[in-house]
């Protein structure tokens, strides 16, 4: 679980009432921000504290990956230089009692020593820094606030910590599948993002060209092998990334599966990392060489590996 803070003094209304976050992708002069990004970073089970008028009111559990959405119409006028399509995360929010509500800037003792050195949302002093959207928080900030909140934070952070993984990845992939439909692109594009969900039809054959061998295993029979994305399809906050040749691999299904939960990956020079969580006995079994060199990876791959290596691959058991 990560955990978020997120500034709404302008959109709290809509974005609570409505159960989101949205973001432009871009400041106005084109460039990029950081605090827009981070809306492709958040997980399903995150925890997001949301801020306005000096205040913690609210804390959302979220939902689903960024993706792609309009502006939402209900904000009006407000944000007349975001651009017409930016990011939206889905959100559980739970509006907190009148006596829960902290002021961050009375708790200045406890929080400035644990403040981040980059990215924070607060000065030193305790005010606000206007120009972030949102930032994740360290853990310590977390636990400073949750407990100052009370028993209304320690229980939504518990049913964070019980959501079912597997249900909350099967949720986000139905809200983006959903929003593609929904979405003004052609025909054909349309029909090769829902295939290339499952790493079937377009993208299945483009990864054929760039990887036509299981990296672990060297089989070459198509019938064995599984078109797995190395950045996740949910967790792509593009649809290009979506049908990208190079964000993919062909591995047999036992090593699709371990890929795809975090439990191995692999170094842009080809090393094999292997989860902590995989016991020696696991490995002798299905015969996996924990120090093996699967061979370099293209400069085009070494992105989505970094991602996998830095949000999939679970680095501890």
């Amino acid at each position: 679980m990560k955990y978020w803070w997120v500034n709404q003094n302008q959109t709290f209304t809509q974005e609570v009432g409505g159960g989101y976050l949205w973001s432009p992708k871009r400041r106005a002069d084109g460039a990029r921000n950081y605090f827009y990004d981070t809306m492709t970073y958040v997980e399903p089970g995150d925890l997001v504290f949301s801020f306005k008028d000096t205040l913690i009111q609210a804390i959302g559990i979220i939902q689903g990956n960024g993706y792609e959405s309009p502006k939402p119409e209900e904000f009006g006028s407000k944000g007349e230089n975001w651009s017409a399509i930016g990011w939206r995360v889905d959100v559980s929010y739970t509006l907190l009692p009148a006596s829960g509500r902290i002021r961050p800037k009375d708790m200045m003792g406890q929080l400035a020593p644990l403040l981040p050195d980059k990215y924070s949302p607060l000065r030193h002093n305790g005010d606000g820094i206007q120009s972030v959207y949102l930032t994740e928080l360290p853990d310590s900030v977390a636990d400073v606030l949750l407990n100052a909140i009370g028993q209304p934070a320690l229980e939504i952070r518990d049913i964070a910590l019980h959501l079912d993984p597997e249900l909350q990845r099967k949720k986000a992939e139905e809200a983006i599948t959903h929003a593609i439909e929904r979405s003004p692109i052609e025909e054909t594009m349309r029909k090769a993002l829902v295939a290339a969900r499952v790493g079937q039809g377009r993208f299945r054959a483009d990864v054929l060209v760039v990887e036509p061998r299981c990296r672990i295993t060297g089989v070459e029979d198509q019938r064995l092998l599984v078109a797995s994305h190395i950045r996740p399809w949910h967790r792509c906050p593009e649809n290009e990334q979506r049908l990208d040749r190079f964000n993919g691999l062909m591995l047999t299904p036992t090593f699709d599966r371990m890929f795809d939960r975090g439990l191995l990956t692999f170094g842009d020079n080809g090393d094999l990392h292997v989860s902590p969580s995989v016991s020696g006995n696991v490995a002798h079994r299905i015969a996996l060489d924990i120090h093996q060199n699967v061979g370099p990876f293209r400069e085009d791959q070494k992105p989505y590996l970094e991602y996998h290596r830095q949000h999939v691959f679970r680095q501890s058991a």
